[in-house]
């Protein structure tokens, strides 16, 4: 029987990969399940696997986001809707910058501003 520690940890691949579904807006794999220890976004050639480690420093690989079709702003709104919190807001008066949020897990990522608005 294996033990409640490890179910909850076999959960979180799944609930992070679920995450990273809606934000990149790339569908889960049809045969993964809540409880899988792996879940795969096959469009985006996305795999998230369970490690039994907590987080406990920097990410060993960190995303920044660029939205296409939206600012920088709708997309952090749109993210935080999803379960995203904000860490850090480093947004400039001129526009620039970016806002480090976390996933669900605590996984920590950027989001940029978008092309349209790098150009101005």
């Amino acid at each position: 029987m294996e033990s409640r520690d490890h179910r909850l940890r076999r959960r979180r691949a799944y609930a992070v990969a679920a995450f990273w579904s809606q934000a990149l807006g790339q569908p889960l794999h049809e045969e993964d399940r809540p409880g899988d220890e792996e879940a795969l976004i096959e469009d985006a050639g996305l795999l998230i696997v369970t490690v039994p480690e907590t987080k406990t420093l920097k990410n060993r690989l960190h995303f920044d986001l660029q939205p296409q079709d939206r600012t920088r702003d709708e997309e952090v709104a749109r993210l935080r809707t999803l379960g995203a919190t904000l860490i850090d807001d480093q947004r400039t008066g001129d526009g620039m910058g970016w806002v480090v949020l976390a996933e669900p897990e605590g996984n920590e990522f950027c989001v940029e501003g978008s092309a349209a608005e790098r150009e101005n």
